[in-house]
């Protein structure tokens, strides 16, 4: 078997228990999976924390951080918590900014006036930290004097942004070192946020994808079918971009869940890893050829479902 072109790696969905991550990163790790991205949603667990503990107990994992809301911490906190872990495993860590959601920022009191301001402060302030600058800033967020790193990363990591409208891609395009992709993306919206970015050369894109993998097809569909009818109800970007979108809508407002299971493999297989495993390949090389360079599989968000899925993760990325 020859090595995928992206990296391909796992999800570990935020209501999995904390101190599962270190056997979830060893496995992977042993069975030649390449990556581990760790959620970060207020109030569950901390982002950093998890990477940290599944970076420690690995040699050659790379995880990726998707995402720290970038007012949850001041810029300066952010970067020292970044320059830590790249520390911890030089060039095995990928961190991700993101707005957040702003209702939990109210929640947390630091709700910003214009999230997309906050947003480019916060990445262009810890980009400078991260570079090993000193750091003086006066924006409507962020506020440093004379702020250094004692340790920054001897090379730095990209900074990926976890965002959906069309001005903060505009804006990960200007800023940021790439994009961190929700669960829900396919090639099509893939294609659609590069445009959106302005295609910068050396453009980083991670894609988080649905993962259900089935020895028939139909019992995938049928346990995926109403996740995808509430990514439809909330409208997720990841779905509108695709070419049968309007198809879709119609499909699931006429016949519900039932009409989704019995659409066409196609649709299935550009939704998401889901089908047999040679459906999730056929996903898989689609999201490469659209330009992305870290795959992350999403298992069921339930441990006793979604864990076993790991196994699929592995033989993914050995193909």
């Amino acid at each position: 078997m020859t090595q995928t072109t992206a990296a391909v790696g796992m999800t570990f969905p935020r209501t999995y228990p904390a101190a599962l991550v270190t056997d979830v990163a060893r496995r992977l790790e042993a069975g030649g999976a390449d990556e581990l991205w760790i959620i970060e949603d207020c109030f569950y667990t901390s982002g950093p924390s998890l990477v940290a503990a599944a970076l420690a107990s690995t040699e050659r994992l790379t995880v990726g951080l998707g995402i720290v809301p970038a007012v949850a911490r001041t810029a300066a906190v952010t970067a020292m918590e970044f320059a830590t872990l790249d520390a911890l495993a030089p060039g095995r860590f990928l961190p991700g900014i993101g707005h957040g959601v702003q209702e939990w920022m109210g929640q947390m009191g630091v709700r910003p006036k214009s999230p997309l301001t906050a947003l480019d402060e916060v990445t262009t302030t810890v980009t400078r930290l991260l570079a090993g600058e000193s750091v003086s800033f006066e924006g409507k967020v962020v506020q440093l004097r004379d702020v250094k790193l004692e340790a920054p990363p001897a090379v730095a990591p990209p900074i990926l942004l976890g965002v959906q409208g069309p001005k903060s891609m505009a804006l990960a395009g200007r800023v940021a070192g790439g994009l961190v992709l929700a669960e829900g993306a396919s090639a099509a919206y893939v294609r659609q946020s590069l445009k959106l970015a302005g295609n910068p050369e050396g453009f980083v894109v991670a894609a988080f994808t649905s993962l259900c993998i089935r020895e028939d097809r139909k019992s995938a569909y049928e346990w995926t079918a109403p996740w995808i009818g509430w990514q439809l109800s909330a409208k997720n970007p990841g779905l509108t971009a695709l070419p049968f979108y309007e198809e879709l809508q119609k499909l699931f407002d006429e016949s519900g869940e039932a009409g989704l299971v019995g659409m066409p493999r196609e649709w299935w297989t550009a939704l998401g890893a889901i089908g047999t495993i040679e459906d999730a390949v056929e996903h898989v090389e689609q999201l490469e050829a659209a330009g992305v360079h870290h795959i992350s599989l999403c298992p069921d968000p339930e441990v006793e479902h979604g864990l076993p899925q790991l196994e699929f993760v592995v033989e993914l990325a050995n193909r």
